[in-house]
């Protein structure tokens, strides 16, 4: 029996990477195809160590004290990650989010112990980054702001990089990952490309919302990928290849690989996977998929 460890925090930086043998045969795909099981802790998704992973890095360059409060413009799954990680290590929470959102949800922060503070929806994303920033002035905060901030593909150049490559012995041929606020494939592709050498790195992101190649950004199902926009954090020299996938295809997907292999992944990993298999259908090899997030079936 292991012993115990130190915190939940401590058993996600490294993840299980498992073989999707049952979808490859099923779909007939030539070579081998894993996927980094990136998920755990309280949201059961990649932000979990992620919020705190950051959280750590703003601690380790003195950018963040002791029981200093922290901001965040969010409302997703990212503020719910992080306002758990912060609360936990003394920082009290500031979530900027529209006025849109929902009173159900910024009642579920208040309850996780989170302030709320709100701006007109009239402003756009851009008016909840100033309130942000501006609010950080008047509590003495520091912004996470996780989208634009190098320390989110930071933690993945120092964790989940190197858990891959040490997991797959620097044995790999490409890597797939969704796009969201761009850190993993950014930390991840300049990790393996660094240190592995010619690694084919892939690129997902939503068929309705299309930003990473300069197309139509609409609304569409896929929850953690497609934010609308071009993040900050991604680094489209590092990817070699952006693929597009359909609400359907990823939803038909994340079912599928749940009766093939029992990973119980979510529509985003769904588009992954399916990416994933048309990069097989023409570069057979050792592929691995990163999955950041779990549908929990009751």
């Amino acid at each position: 029996m292991d012993k115990p460890v130190r915190n939940i925090y401590s058993t996600l930086y490294e993840r299980p990477t498992v073989e999707l043998k049952g979808y490859a045969t099923r779909h007939e795909l030539q070579g081998q195809l894993l996927a980094y099981l990136n998920y755990g802790g309280s949201t059961g998704s990649a932000k979990d160590a992620l919020a705190e992973g950051m959280l750590a890095l703003a601690v380790e360059k003195g950018l963040l004290k002791p029981g200093q409060p922290v901001v965040e413009a969010s409302s997703g799954t990212f503020a719910v990650a992080l306002t758990v990680a912060a609360i936990h290590s003394g920082h009290p929470v500031y979530l900027v989010m529209q006025g849109t959102v929902s009173p159900e949800r910024q009642e579920y922060f208040t309850q996780l112990g989170a302030r709320v503070v709100l701006t007109n929806y009239v402003y756009g994303r851009s008016g909840t980054i100033q309130r942000a920033e501006k609010l950080c002035e008047e509590k003495g905060g520091y912004f996470i702001n996780y989208f634009s901030n190098d320390d989110n593909p930071e933690f993945h150049r120092r964790v989940t990089g190197p858990a891959i490559l040490k997991a797959l012995d620097g044995d790999v041929a490409a890597v797939v990952a969704g796009v969201g606020s761009g850190g993993t494939i950014t930390g991840v592709g300049e990790y393996l490309k660094a240190w592995a050498g010619n690694v084919w790195t892939v690129a997902v992101q939503p068929f309705e919302s299309q930003a990473l190649t300069g197309g139509f950004s609409g609304k569409h199902g896929i929850a953690g990928l497609g934010a609308g926009f071009l993040p900050d954090n991604y680094n489209p020299y590092i990817v070699d290849e952006v693929l597009s996938v359909t609400t359907g295809d990823a939803t038909t997907t994340a079912r599928e690989v749940l009766t093939t292999d029992a990973i119980p992944a979510s529509v985003s990993c769904g588009a992954v996977l399916h990416a994933a298999r048309q990069v097989m259908q023409r570069r057979p090899g050792r592929v691995l998929c990163i999955f950041n997030g779990m549908t929990i079936y009751e």
